[in-house]
C-alpha cells in the first residue's frame, strides 16, 4: 500500500508543478492567477502531509519495510510542512515587491518538493 502513496505524492507534485501552475500563469492573468495560486499551494502542501501520514501507516501495517522508507516519508510530511509555512512569508515578499526574498524562498520551497518527489519515486525501490 506504501507503493500506492508513493505514487499518488508523485502523481500530486507532477500535476500541480508541471500542469495546473505552468497552464494557470499562461492562460490566465497575473492578478488572479496569482490569487488562484495562493489558494492552491497550501492546500497542495496539506495534501502532501495527508499523503505522506497515510504512507507511514501503511508502512507500521506492512511486512515489507524498511528504515529508509520511513525516512522518505517522513520527507514527505515534514518538507511540505516547511514550505506550507514559507508560503505566507512568500506572499508577504511578493506584496512588498522583494523579488529577491521571494526567489529566495521559492527556490526553497522547489528544492524541498522536488526532493519529496525524488523520496517517492525512490520509496518502492528501497
Amino acid at each position: 500500500m506504501q507503493d500506492f502513496f508513493a505514487g499518488l505524492a508523485v502523481g500530486v507534485i507532477i500535476l500541480q508543478t508541471a500542469i495546473f501552475a505552468p497552464t494557470i500563469f499562461t492562460t490566465i492573468e497575473m492578478a488572479p492567477a496569482g490569487k488562484l495560486l495562493r489558494a492552491l499551494f497550501p492546500k497542495f502542501f496539506r495534501l502532501l502531509v495527508v499523503i505522506g501520514i497515510a504512507t507511514i501507516i501503511s508502512l507500521i501495517f506492512s511486512e515489507n519495510r524498511s528504515v529508509a522508507q520511513f525516512i522518505l516519508a517522513g520527507l514527505t510530511i515534514v518538507f511540505p510542512l516547511v514550505c506550507a509555512a514559507l508560503v505566507p512569508i512568500t506572499n508577504k515578499a511578493t506584496d512588498a515587491g522583494d523579488k529577491a526574498t521571494f526567489k529566495r524562498l521559492h527556490t526553497i520551497s522547489v528544492v524541498l518538493t522536488m526532493i519529496v518527489l525524488l523520496a517517492n519515486i525512490a520509496l518502492p525501490l528501497v
